[in-house]
């Protein structure tokens, strides 16, 4: 049963994954709104609901460990495996908007998630400033979004996207995310339970199998949108997606129920997330291209990173 589950969740994931990525763009073209924005928010809530939706439950089942160590791989995976394996299928070039507002502002989630993780615990309060932050971040976005378009005269450029009725773009979004969260709980509960079956511990499933299954929506949505030449949605998706993983799904979570921290997250998995948070920096700036050599770097760091967690399980 494991088995038909992983297949049906990678095939709901394909599909979930191209609605999206399909409405995001009409809305986007029918408003107006770079669609870089469009990949920070839209998009990357709707493929971060996995991760939300698996953290929630373990936390609420009291599997904090597996809560944290979802979010982490994820976002390893996110910019390592993800965007390692966009880039090496189409190279992504990078706006100096993403270098100059969106790199930082996710290098920040990541530091602060470590500071406050040193006391071996994410309290409600914590969750808070979290919390605070998904909110700011995304207003942030759409007030500069507003604001260029207002300095900018645009040409409405007629497309298939445009003629479309909103109604039916806002329809492809919804069936993408809803699809793209059950698909991925599909795909997970397959995996955990394979995994599960071979003695693997609740760490290792979290930061590999779980963490790659919630991370297939970000896979799927940043391969398609490469394919159709929309990689303001790849690079958006996946730095929005890291973001969002931080203050949304660790907010939200530790609101609810506050999150113990193992030894193992703050001294060794915290700090891959990081690493990989800033080794992404001089690959983009350098260029302002992401190509396939700098995409087979990031995947080789992937590798070395779950090379390293399994290497411990011996």
């Amino acid at each position: 049963m494991e088995y038909v589950l992983l297949i049906g969740g990678l095939i709901t994931l394909i599909l979930a994954g191209e609605a999206l990525v399909r409405g995001a763009v009409g809305v986007a073209e029918k408003f107006n709104i770079p669609t870089l924005v469009i990949g920070l928010t839209i998009v990357s809530f709707g493929t971060s609901a996995p991760e939300l939706f698996v953290s929630l439950k373990a936390a609420l089942n009291n599997h904090s460990e597996l809560a944290i160590a979802n979010v982490i791989g994820s976002n390893i995976a996110n910019i390592a495996l993800v965007l390692g394996v966009t880039t090496m299928i189409f190279p992504i070039a990078v706006k100096k908007s993403t270098v100059k507002i969106d790199w930082p502002i996710m290098m920040g989630a990541s530091l602060l998630f470590f500071v406050f993780i040193l006391n071996n615990v994410i309290e409600w309060y914590e969750g808070l400033i979290f919390t605070i932050g998904i909110i700011s971040f995304n207003v942030l976005l759409f007030w500069n979004a507003q604001r260029k378009n207002k300095k900018d005269s645009v040409e409405e450029i007629a497309s298939e996207e445009t003629k479309q009725h909103l109604f039916i773009n806002l329809g492809f979004i919804i069936i993408g995310s809803v699809g793209l969260a059950f698909g991925a709980g599909w795909l997970v509960d397959g995996a955990k339970v394979i995994a599960i079956n071979f003695g693997v511990s609740e760490h290792v499933v979290g930061v590999t199998i779980v963490a790659f299954g919630t991370s297939v929506p970000e896979l799927i949505t940043s391969v398609m949108a490469a394919i159709k030449k929309e990689t303001d949605i790849s690079v958006g998706n996946l730095i929005g997606s890291n973001i969002f993983n931080i203050f949304g799904v660790l907010g939200i979570t530790a609101l609810i129920k506050e999150l113990p921290v193992s030894e193992q997250v703050v001294h060794v998995d915290s700090l891959w997330m990081l690493a990989i948070a800033f080794l992404i920096f001089p690959l983009m700036i350098v260029g302002y291209k992401v190509n396939r050599f700098k995409g087979f770097m990031l995947f080789a760091f992937y590798c070395l990173y779950i090379y390293f967690v399994l290497s411990k399980l011996n």
